[in-house]
């Protein structure tokens, strides 16, 4: 990969943490505003209030609603769905044209052509990915033997990319799949892809500066603000009914 290539990759990836992550976060936050957005345990709700904010006034009620969501499962999920996004917009130009492959790369490391399946994170396939996984390189081996492609080994050019973290992060699911094929996680993964040890610091560099466009905490603010005001307009539900509270 030349310096032009890694520098488009890393502007397209720019790109997308906006349009496709950021933007949605911060739509999403904004539909917190209301007790109907949440599936509330109301066993627990006051004591996480009082825990982390040292009281049960409506505010921290809607703080200990609002936090979990726009700081933890809300963003990780938009960016675990968007990982198709991904490969057609930030690395479009590894796009596969073999089925059930999301991209194909020469690998920087072993020269060989590799076949990859992306995922997410460390911990993000179930029992069921692996099964769809290990069947699109089932598949892949049965076309390379009818094509007679004798230089094709699934053990080595058949993979698993994962987007983020380390390979000691993996979950037992990547690590069956690992017992037959390459799985290649964080840093080593966008080093196999590029060739470039610093790529993948590079890209959390990328996505941390986008940040810098969405330091403004009013609309957080606002959400808590506008929360808390329901919290107080249904503090009977809050306390007695919350988890039936009808929805839109």
């Amino acid at each position: 990969m030349d310096e032009k290539e890694r520098e488009q990759i890393l502007e397209k990836a720019r790109a997308f943490f906006k349009a496709s992550i950021a933007d949605s976060h911060a739509s999403n936050t904004q539909k917190l505003s209301k007790l109907k957005a949440f599936n509330v345990n109301p066993f627990t709700v006051h004591y996480l209030a009082s825990f982390a904010f040292g009281d049960e006034s409506p505010e921290s009620l809607a703080k200990a609603l609002i936090y979990p969501r726009v700081l933890g499962t809300s963003i990780a999920t938009t960016f675990g769905n968007n990982v198709q996004t991904f490969c057609h917009e930030v690395l479009e130009g590894y796009a596969s044209t073999t089925a059930g492959m999301d991209i194909e790369f020469m690998d920087a490391v072993d020269g060989r052509k590799k076949y990859c399946q992306l995922k997410a994170g460390p911990q993000t396939i179930n029992k069921d990915d692996v099964e769809t996984i290990e069947g699109h390189f089932a598949g892949l081996k049965n076309l390379a033997r009818t094509n007679h492609l004798t230089d094709f080994n699934p053990m080595t050019d058949c993979c698993v990319g994962i987007l983020y973290g380390d390979h000691s992060q993996i979950s037992a699911n990547y690590k069956k799949i690992e017992k037959d094929y390459p799985v290649y996680s964080g840093k080593e993964f966008w080093l196999h892809l590029t060739g470039d040890e610093t790529f993948y610091e590079d890209l959390i560099d990328v996505f941390s500066d986008c940040a810098k466009d969405y330091t403004d905490t009013k609309l957080l603010d606002v959400t808590i603000e506008e929360l808390a005001a329901d919290i107080t307009k249904h503090s009977e539900v809050l306390n007695y009914e919350l988890i039936s509270l009808p929805k839109e």
